[in-house]
């Protein structure tokens, strides 16, 4: 077999690899470089995959020549092949930024050990990603989830260590409500493989345990989603959080449990069940619109621009499953744009916060929270952070010639194909929120004077701006350019729709 055949199981192996190598090397630098490698690596794997299956269609990969199902088997569409050039691209992204960004904001002593937790992540969310087994999406779920705990408590502010516990108390219920509905398809199905059970959750959907099944992985995912009202674990996990792994956790971690729930729903257990013979498209809309409204309203009121922020990606999950309670191809595809689109700005404006964190900490101080009295007047002195954030916000808010924009549209029609106008009138109604918490900055920073006694800076080091731009042009070129996102959204939500009718 020529190298080619084996990129399924190199994108998750040498994520993997790098991590004890980089606690063996236990010297910052070159932690840096071997997780760093492994991550630009794992990005053009990513890519490589991506094309292989535009042009072949899906991707089997069965592990150790065990053929599925009764081997674990790794398995390509649209879907998770899209799901992976997010996550590995955003690890090559945030990773040179962070090179800069923990220097003030984890001790010098625990660099080497950030590298090995954020490949382990890494590893875990695209593993979580390509494997097309159950049981073993459950393992990458706690491999993330486990090395996420330790990132967020990695912080200096002693609040990350509340943060990283909250989260992991909340986090672990959800795991193991997951392994109980995996459990139950188990004993019901007979098979692991998520292809396999296919046709055989068919045929006991009906039953208590299968319900059973779907009631614990529907919980189980909506924790690690925070989809409110599941969501208490979120805003301090972020706020806390060293900078650049707010930027990854926003970006990634809440898509790829998202995911895990199409997956689940529209792979095994099947649309036609789900949304023809269960109530699940009333609550999940209700959730939905809960998330909108409630979300965007207490981001307004927030005075830490972290939690701000944290606040915001709640309301932007509502979109998501807005999108998927719709049960239509365009309101998939929409909820399948979002998340990629979302993840891109949310990205951006975390590590340009993260800028100005640093801009505004000292090595001996632990960083202080970005509120809006500190950033007051701050595009004088950092015009380019300023007006990133400000890109970013305008993504959120859904303005043309971004990327949110484009997934908004698509959720606004399928809210019109399904005859639901008062919905369209949701959308924007939660948008304005958007608008209100997005003005906030905008006002301190270019309409407030500076406050008296702080101290003259610069503009964030390039080190920092390049990376946190490369996403800003991202979210600009994704509202412009639509082949990628819209075309692997609209190929995968035709895939899954259709999948069992």
């Amino acid at each position: 077999m020529s190298l080619a055949q084996h990129l399924p199981a190199l994108q998750v192996v040498l994520p993997l690899i790098s991590a004890p190598l980089a606690v063996l090397s236990r010297r910052a630098g070159l932690a840096f470089l071997i997780v760093t490698a492994a991550a630009w690596t794992a990005f053009a794997i990513a890519i490589a995959l991506w094309l292989q299956v535009d042009l072949s269609g899906p991707v089997s990969y069965p592990i150790g020549n065990w053929e599925p199902p009764w081997g674990i088997e790794y398995r390509l569409d649209r879907l998770n092949s899209f799901m992976l050039v997010l996550v590995s691209g955003m690890a090559a992204v945030v990773l040179p930024y962070s090179r800069a960004s923990i220097e003030r904001e984890i001790p010098q002593e625990s660099h080497y050990l950030f590298y090995a937790m954020l490949g382990l992540c890494l590893t875990g969310l695209l593993g979580m990603s390509i494997t097309g087994d159950a049981f073993n999406l459950f393992v990458f779920l706690e491999i993330s989830s486990l090395s996420t705990y330790v990132l967020i408590a990695m912080g200096r502010d002693r609040r990350a260590l509340t943060a990283a516990y909250q989260y992991l108390i909340m986090g672990s219920i959800g795991a193991t409500f997951i392994v109980i509905g995996i459990g139950f398809l188990y004993l019901m199905t007979g098979t692991l493989n998520l292809a396999d059970m296919v046709d055989r959750v068919a045929r006991i959907e009906n039953s208590r345990p299968g319900l059973a099944a779907l009631a614990f992985i529907t919980v189980g995912v909506s924790l690690k989603v925070a989809l409110a009202p599941l969501h208490q674990w979120l805003p301090n996990a972020y706020t806390y959080a060293p900078s650049s792994v707010s930027a990854f956790l926003a970006a990634t971690a809440t898509k790829v449990a998202l995911y895990a729930l199409i997956r689940f729903y529209f792979t095994v257990f099947g649309d036609a069940f789900l949304f023809e013979k269960l109530p699940l498209p009333k609550m999940m809309l209700v959730l939905s619109l809960f998330a909108m409204f409630f979300a965007n309203f207490i981001a307004i009121f927030q005075d830490n621009l972290k939690r701000l922020f944290a606040y915001s990606s709640i309301g932007q999950i509502g979109y998501i499953t807005l999108g998927l309670s719709f049960d239509s191809i365009d309101g998939v595809a929409a909820s399948i744009m979002h998340l990629f689109n979302h993840g891109v700005a949310k990205g951006a404006i975390f590590l340009l916060v993260g800028a100005i964190v640093a801009r505004l900490t000292t090595r001996q101080s632990a960083p202080p929270a970005p509120g809006f009295d500190r950033i007051a007047g701050l595009a004088r002195s950092m015009p380019w952070t300023c007006f990133g954030i400000v890109i970013g916000g305008l993504s959120l808010i859904g303005v043309p010639g971004t990327a949110g924009f484009i997934s908004k549209w698509y959720l606004v029609l399928a809210a019109v194909d399904k005859g639901q106008w008062w919905l369209v009138g949701a959308i924007l109604f939660s948008s304005l929120l958007a608008v209100a918490y997005v003005w906030r900055f905008v006002e301190a920073a270019y309409f407030r004077a500076p406050p008296a006694g702080r101290e003259a800076f610069g503009e964030a080091s390039l080190s920092l701006l390049i990376p946190a731009w490369l996403l800003v042009g991202a979210t600009v070129w994704f509202g412009i350019d639509t082949s990628f996102t819209v075309g692997s959204a609209i190929e995968a939500a035709q895939q899954l729709v259709h999948n069992h009718k």
